[in-house]
C-alpha cells in the first residue's frame, strides 16, 4: 500500500515538473477552447488548455482579457499556416498543441519563428482590442506629438500599441520566467526571439489618414497611428526566419549568453531570429525530427519557388490529378441593386508530390 501511494506521489511530482517545464508557447492550445466555454468567472481559468501557473493568475486577475488572447491563439495557427504554405515546412505540426513534435520543442528555427509570431500576434490582438472598445482596461493610443504637415490633423482611435506590448508579454513571456523552465539556452533564445516579434510589431505602426472635405477634396485629412495586418506583420518575420542566426551559448565575459556559432565573435542583434538546433530538410517523414514530409503536398508544376513541384517534391517526382470546379460567371448587375450570376465548371489540373 505504502509503495503505491510513493508511487503516485512520484507520478504526481513529475507531471507537475512537466507543467513547469512547459514549452513557452502551449499557451496556443487556447485556439481549441469551445465556443461554449463562457469565461465569466475566475474558476474557468483552469479550465483552459496549456497555461502554466503564472498564466493561469493572470487569467484570473485579468478575466476580460482572455477572450482576447484566446483568439490570438487562433490568429496565431492560421496565419503560420498561411504564410508557409508554400514551404515544405509548413507550420502543419502547431495543430498538435500542446503536445508539440520536435520540430517546435527543439530550438529550430521553425520553434524561432512561432514564438516571434506568437508574441507579435497576442500584443496585435490586444492593441485592436483596445481600439474597437472590446476592452474596459484600455482604450485607443495617445495623440502622437509630432506635427504633421498642413492638411493634416490627428484624430481618430490608433492602436493601443503600448497596452497591447504591455499585457501582451506578460502573458506570453510568463513560462519562461518560471524557475523551472527548462535550460538557460533555451530560455534566452526563446525570450529574444518573443522580443523580435514585438519590434517587428512595433516596426508596423504607421499613419493612417481618412480624407475630409467639400465633395471629396481631400483638402483636410484627418491621421492616426494604426498597426499593418498580422498577416504583414508574419510576412517580415518569415524574411528573418529565412536569414536566422545559429547560435551557442557561451561565456562572454561574466556570464553565458547567445553568440553567433559561425561568425565573429559578436553579440546577437535584436531584429535577428536566432536558433541553437539546425532543422532536418522536411523531405521525407521522420517524427523523431518533427518531419511530416512532404509526400502528397500539393504543389505548382510553373513555379519556380519553394512551392514548385521540384523543391517541395525533393525531387522524388509527383503526380498529377484533375479537379472539377464550379464557380460564379456571367454575371450581371442589374440597376437597382443587385446582381445575378451564372454557375460555371471548369476543370483544373493539380499536382501532388510522390
Amino acid at each position: 500500500m505504502k509503495a503505491t501511494l510513493h508511487l503516485l506521489q512520484l507520478t504526481l511530482i513529475i507531471l507537475q515538473l512537466q507543467t513547469e517545464l512547459c514549452s513557452g508557447i502551449k499557451w496556443l492550445a487556447l485556439a481549441k477552447t469551445s465556443a461554449s466555454l463562457h469565461l465569466n468567472q475566475t474558476q474557468h481559468c483552469k479550465q483552459l488548455q496549456g497555461l502554466v501557473s503564472s498564466q493561469v493568475q493572470l487569467c484570473r486577475s485579468n478575466l476580460e482579457l482572455m477572450h482576447t488572447i484566446i483568439q490570438a491563439a487562433r490568429e496565431v495557427k492560421k496565419t503560420c499556416q498561411k504564410t508557409f504554405g508554400d514551404m515544405r515546412w509548413n507550420c502543419s505540426s502547431i495543430e498538435s498543441v500542446p503536445q508539440f513534435m520536435p520540430d517546435l520543442e527543439r530550438g529550430t528555427r521553425e520553434s524561432a519563428f512561432v514564438y516571434a509570431l506568437s508574441a507579435a500576434a497576442i500584443s496585435h490582438t490586444i492593441a485592436r482590442a483596445c481600439t474597437s472598445g472590446d476592452l474596459r482596461g484600455c482604450s485607443c493610443g495617445p495623440i502622437p506629438t509630432e506635427v504633421l504637415q498642413q492638411g493634416h490633423r490627428w484624430g481618430g482611435c490608433a492602436d493601443n500599441l503600448h497596452y497591447g506590448l504591455m499585457m501582451g508579454s506578460k502573458f506570453s513571456d510568463a513560462p519562461m520566467k518560471m524557475k523551472r523552465s527548462g535550460s538557460q539556452a533555451n530560455k534566452l533564445m526563446h525570450l529574444h526571439n518573443s522580443e523580435v516579434g514585438r519590434q517587428a510589431l512595433r516596426d508596423a505602426l504607421e499613419m493612417k489618414c481618412k480624407c475630409h472635405g467639400v465633395s471629396g477634396s481631400c483638402s483636410i485629412r484627418t491621421c492616426w497611428k494604426g498597426l499593418q495586418d498580422l498577416k504583414d506583420i508574419a510576412i517580415d518575420l518569415k524574411t528573418k526566419y529565412l536569414s536566422a542566426t545559429k547560435v551557442v551559448h557561451r561565456p562572454m565575459g561574466t556570464r553565458k549568453q547567445l553568440v553567433p556559432k559561425d561568425i565573429d565573435i559578436r553579440p546577437v542583434q535584436e531584429n535577428e531570429l536566432v536558433y541553437l538546433q539546425s532543422s532536418p530538410d522536411f523531405c521525407t517523414k521522420n517524427e523523431k525530427l518533427g518531419s511530416l514530409g512532404t509526400q502528397d503536398r500539393q504543389c505548382n508544376k510553373t513555379s519556380n519557388g519553394s512551392d514548385s513541384c521540384d523543391l517541395m517534391c525533393c525531387g522524388r517526382g509527383y503526380n498529377p490529378y484533375t479537379e472539377k470546379l464550379v464557380e460564379r460567371c456571367h454575371c450581371k448587375y442589374h440597376w437597382c441593386c443587385y446582381v445575378t450570376c451564372k454557375k460555371c465548371e471548369r476543370t483544373v489540373e493539380r499536382y501532388v508530390c510522390k
